[in-house]
């Protein structure tokens, strides 16, 4: 099995419905996320997949959270855009533009603060 990363960033602003703390109020944090992609085998140039497809994925998804107000996006009206939600949004997002038969989204991690992750990854992925 191949596996390949990336790493990114992007900056938005969420706040934590029902939260008791400071984090109520609105804040914004620099995310930096690492998405993870496996696969069997490589093509004939050796490649699991080029790294500019991945980051050209990436850059799609990220253009939907990179700032902006994450507690208005659809996907995060019934539930809080905290770093467990926001690293599962990402893998769904990812996994819609890359999954095939040759290769999969594995994970996404997603750091709010340095020193802090939630990673996300599909049952049946391992």
């Amino acid at each position: 099995m191949f596996e390949l990363s990336i790493k990114t960033h992007f900056s938005a602003a969420h706040r934590l419905v029902g939260y008791a703390g400071p984090c109520a109020n609105p804040h914004g944090h620099n995310w930096d996320v690492e998405v993870f992609v496996r696969g069997p085998c490589v093509n004939p140039l050796g490649m699991l997949i080029d790294f500019k497809d991945i980051k050209k994925a990436v850059r799609t998804a990220m253009d939907e959270v990179d700032h902006c107000d994450l507690n208005l996006l659809p996907a995060f009206v019934r539930e809080n855009p905290t770093s467990e939600n926001l690293a599962r949004f990402l893998h769904e997002r990812l996994s819609g533009l890359l999954n095939g038969d040759a290769l999969y989204v594995h994970k996404v991690i997603v750091c709010e603060t340095p020193g802090t992750s939630a990673s996300y990854w599909a049952d049946g992925s391992t």
